[in-house]
């Protein structure tokens, strides 16, 4: 499974990288707002940091034409920028139009089969279904019945698209989204940093340590 990183910060993404576990970063307008920064020259620093790994953009317009044009300033900034369209009709159109050209593209606030299926059909390199906004709505656990059917549906028409899970809420949604055979999910800093941890691995390690010590040895 891949993980990406889902921020916006510089120095974040700059040390996960570092960990050699991250394979991506995906960004949105919202995150670039929060870091007060111009809005190129911050997705051109983060695909620097993320060279050679996707780096979702997503564009601001809701215009096939003015999307278009969007797609086109970002697809320039760096190699493995990732274009970020929404869920819409003209979405959708945008998405096959860079499909043609080959410029990848993440369909992003995705809720339904549905959706998922038509993004597929347009040449979508990412499809973003939206686990936790999903259960927000209706009922907890929604969103990951949600990416159970997706992945079903993309593996009964051996679709290329990738089952990228948005809108993480915790480590449950990470784990489940692993066991269903999702292939990415987009984590938030704080649940990435939470990964590695378990009070039983702390709990052993200072076991370990308390026997090493008693016994005087050295290394």
């Amino acid at each position: 499974m891949k993980f990406f990183i889902d921020s916006a910060d510089l120095e974040i993404i700059r040390d996960t990288y570092a960990t050699g576990l991250v394979d991506g970063v995906t960004t949105n307008p919202s995150l670039i707002a929060k870091s007060g920064r111009d809005l190129r020259k911050t997705i051109s620093e983060i695909a620097e940091i993320a060279a050679g790994t996707p780096v979702s953009a997503e564009v601001i317009a809701t215009d096939y034409p003015t999307m278009m044009e969007q797609a086109h300033v970002l697809s320039r900034l760096a190699p493995n920028v990732v274009i970020k369209l929404p869920m819409t009709a003209d979405g959708l159109r945008a998405c096959s139009a860079l499909y043609a050209i080959d410029v990848p593209v993440n369909v992003t606030l995705v809720f339904s089969v549905a959706q998922a299926i038509l993004a597929a059909k347009c040449g979508a390199t990412f499809v973003s279904p939206f686990v936790g906004r999903l259960d927000d709505y209706g009922t907890e656990g929604d969103g990951m019945r949600l990416i159970e059917d997706i992945v079903t549906a993309y593996t009964n028409y051996d679709f290329a698209t990738e089952v990228l899970v948005a809108s993480v809420r915790s480590l449950k949604h990470i784990e489940e989204a692993a066991i269903i055979g999702a292939d990415v999910a987009t984590i938030p800093p704080k649940f990435f940093a939470e990964m590695n941890q378990h009070p039983l691995t702390d709990k052993g390690l200072a076991a370990f340590l308390e026997d090493w010590n008693s016994t005087n040895s050295r290394f």
